[in-house]
C-alpha cells in the first residue's frame, strides 16, 4: 500500500467538515438476520442522515472547502439523485447556489428533494453518465464550478468520516465491512481510513451485476468503461469506476461480491424487518454483499457490518421490490407443468400440490393431448422449491423450472391462456424482450420507432415502478427475413434479446 497517501487521506478525513450539517450515525445490530447468519451482523445507519443518504458527507466537505478558499461558484453537479441532494444541501446550508443535473430516469422523490433544498434542476440524458457529461459542458460554457460525485479527495474525505466512526463505535473487532460501489467514493474513503489503523479487518465492496465497474476495472487491472448499465439500483449505476478512487481501492480491496436485482430486493426486504424503514435498491446492495458472502464462505462468529448508505426509494417502486422479492431469498418457485387434457386431470394435479402456498396459477384448455400449466408457489425455506419439483417427479409430472427466467417471470406469468392463429406460425414468428429506460411517453417513443415495418403478432409491457419499461413483442417474418428483422430493431437504440427459443414461450404462448 502507498503509505504516504493513506496518511495524506487520513489526515483529510479528521480534519473535514462534515458534521456542520450530516450526523454520527448509529449503528445497530439487525438481531434477525444475526441468528440467521450465524455472525454478528451491524448496519450504518446513514439512510438516518438529513438527505437520508452519505452522500451529503462529501459534499458538504468539498462545498465548504472551496468557500474557505473564496470560491463562491455558482456550483454544479451531475448525479441520480443523492449526491444531487447532498450538493443542493451543502450550498443553500452555506448560503450558495447550486445547479444539479440528474437523468430523467431519476426517481421524482429525488429530483423533489433537490428542488426543496434550492437546488436548480435540469434534467437531462436517460442515465448517470449522459448527465455527467451535460454538467460538464454547462460548467465550461457557463463557467460554474463542478462538484464531482466520488473522484475528488474532499468528497473522498467526507464520506471517509464514516469509516472513522465505525472504528469509534464498535467496540469488538471488525471482521468486515461491506461497502455499496458506484464510482468508488464511499468504498475509497472509508476503506483506506479503516485499512490505516484495523489493517485486518476486510473492505468488501458490493456492485449490481448489471454495473459492476469496479469488477471489470480489477479483473483487467485498468479502468474500462462498461458498455451499459442496468439502472435499477440508481445510486450505483455508474459505468466507470474513477480513477482516483481506483489509485486507492486497488491497493487494499479484500474482496469483490455481485448481487442480482432480486437479491437486492430481499435485502430491501430484510432492512424493513430489522429496522422498519425502507432502503432504496442501493442503499440495501451492502447487506445483499454481506448475506452473500456470509452464506457462500460459510463464516461463523463474525462481526459484520454493512452500510446502509440511502433510503430514497419512489413508492410506486416498491411494488417491483415486492414482486421480485421471493426470487431473491430463493423461496418461490414458477414451473412449467404439463397435465393430460383429460377430464379429471386439473384437479388431480392440484391435489398433488396439497396445501403449499400457490401465488399464481394458470390454466387453459387446449386442442392437444397434453396441457401446460403455469403455477408459482411460495415456500417458507430455500428448500421448498427442491421438495417440490421431487415431489411432483414422484407423482409422474415432468415439471420445468422457470424461477430463473426473466421472461417468464416479467411477461409470461401475466399472459398465460392465449396463442395466436396457426397461420402466423406457418407464416413465421420471432419473439424478442426489449428493454427501454422508463419515463413519461417512453412506451410512445418505443411505438414510433418501432413503426409499421413488420407485423406485430404480441405485444405486452408492464410498468411497476421500475427504472426501466419491459416489452414482450412478437414479430411476423419469414427466416429470410430475420436479418432485416434484427437491423430494424438495433436502429431503434434500445437493448433486446431474441426469446423465440425461450421455454417459456414454447410452453405458453407459441
Amino acid at each position: 500500500m502507498n503509505s504516504s497517501n493513506i496518511k495524506k487521506y487520513v489526515g483529510l478525513i479528521e480534519s473535514s467538515n462534515v458534521y456542520d450539517v450530516a450526523q454520527i450515525t448509529p449503528v445497530t445490530k439487525a438481531n434477525q438476520l444475526s441468528k440467521l447468519l450465524k455472525n454478528e451482523v451491524l448496519l450504518k445507519r446513514e439512510d438516518l442522515q438529513p438527505i437520508f443518504s452519505f452522500k451529503i458527507r462529501g459534499a458538504y466537505n468539498k462545498l465548504s472547502k472551496l468557500k474557505q478558499k473564496g470560491i463562491k461558484g455558482p456550483f454544479i453537479a451531475a448525479s441520480a439523485g443523492n449526491h444531487a441532494q447532498g450538493v443542493a444541501f451543502g450550498a443553500k446550508s452555506l448560503g450558495l447556489k447550486a445547479y444539479i443535473v440528474m437523468p430523467i430516469t431519476t426517481p421524482s422523490i429525488k429530483v423533489n428533494s433537490v428542488k426543496n433544498y434550492g437546488g436548480k434542476v435540469i434534467l437531462y440524458g436517460d442515465n448517470f453518465d449522459e448527465a455527467f457529461q451535460h454538467a460538464k459542458f454547462l460548467a465550461k460554457e457557463q463557467g460554474y464550478i463542478f462538484i464531482h460525485p466520488y473522484d475528488d479527495k474532499d468528497v473522498i474525505a467526507g464520506q471517509g468520516t464514516i469509516g472513522k466512526e465505525l472504528i469509534e463505535q464498535v467496540d469488538s473487532e471488525i471482521d468486515a465491512i461491506f461497502v455499496p460501489v458506484g464510482g468508488g467514493g464511499l468504498l475509497a474513503g472509508l476503506g483506506t481510513y479503516v485499512k490505516s489503523v484495523s489493517p485486518k479487518t476486510k473492505i468488501i465492496g458490493v456492485e449490481p451485476e448489471d454495473a459492476a465497474c469496479l469488477k471489470l476495472a480489477l479483473d483487467k487491472n485498468k479502468r474500462l468503461s462498461l458498455p451499459e448499465v442496468g439502472l435499477f439500483a440508481d445510486g450505483v449505476a455508474v459505468k466507470q469506476i474513477g480513477k482516483e478512487t481506483f489509485s486507492l481501492i486497488r491497493d487494499w480491496i479484500d474482496d469483490l461480491v455481485t448481487i442480482t436485482v432480486d437479491e437486492m430486493c430481499a435485502s430491501v426486504q430484510d432492512t424493513f424487518q430489522e429496522t422498519r424503514t425502507i432502503s432504496e435498491p442501493a442503499g440495501a446492495l451492502a447487506l445483499a454483499g454481506l448475506k452473500k458472502y456470509s452464506l457462500s464462505r460459510g463464516l461463523k462468529n463474525k462481526t459484520l457490518i454493512a452500510i446502509n448508505s440511502g433510503s430514497n426509494l419512489n413508492f410506486d417502486r416498491l411494488g417491483h421490490i415486492v414482486e421480485r422479492v421471493q426470487f431473491g431469498e430463493s423461496k418461490e418457485a414458477l414451473l412449467s407443468v404439463k397435465i393430460p387434457e383429460e377430464k379429471g386431470s386439473f384437479r388431480k394435479f392440484c391435489n398433488h400440490l396439497g396445501k403449499r402456498s400457490i401465488s399464481e396459477f394458470n390454466y387453459r384448455a387446449e386442442e392437444s393431448e397434453e396441457a401446460n400449466i403455469f403455477v408459482a408457489c411460495r415456500f417458507n425455506d430455500k428448500e421448498g422449491k427442491s421438495k417440490l419439483v421431487k415431489h411432483l417427479k414422484s407423482k409422474g409430472f415432468s415439471p420445468k423450472d422457470l424461477s430463473e427466467n426473466e421472461v417468464a417471470k416479467l411477461h409470461i406469468k401475466h399472459m398465460v391462456g392465449g396463442r395466436a392463429p396457426k397461420e402466423v406460425f406457418s407464416k413465421g414468428e420471432y419473439i424478442f424482450r426489449v428493454q427501454f429506460p422508463e419515463r413519461p411517453g417512453a412506451l410512445i417513443d418505443f411505438l414510433d420507432k418501432l413503426s409499421d415495418r413488420f407485423n406485430i403478432t404480441l405485444f405486452h409491457y408492464r410498468n411497476q415502478g421500475a427504472a426501466y419499461g419491459r416489452v414482450l413483442v412478437g414479430f411476423e417474418s419469414k427466416e429470410k427475413n430475420y436479418p432485416k428483422l434484427l437491423k430494424y430493431l438495433s436502429n431503434t437504440g434500445f437493448r433486446f434479446w431474441d426469446e423465440t427459443q425461450n421455454s417459456a414461450y414454447k410452453s405458453f404462448l407459441k
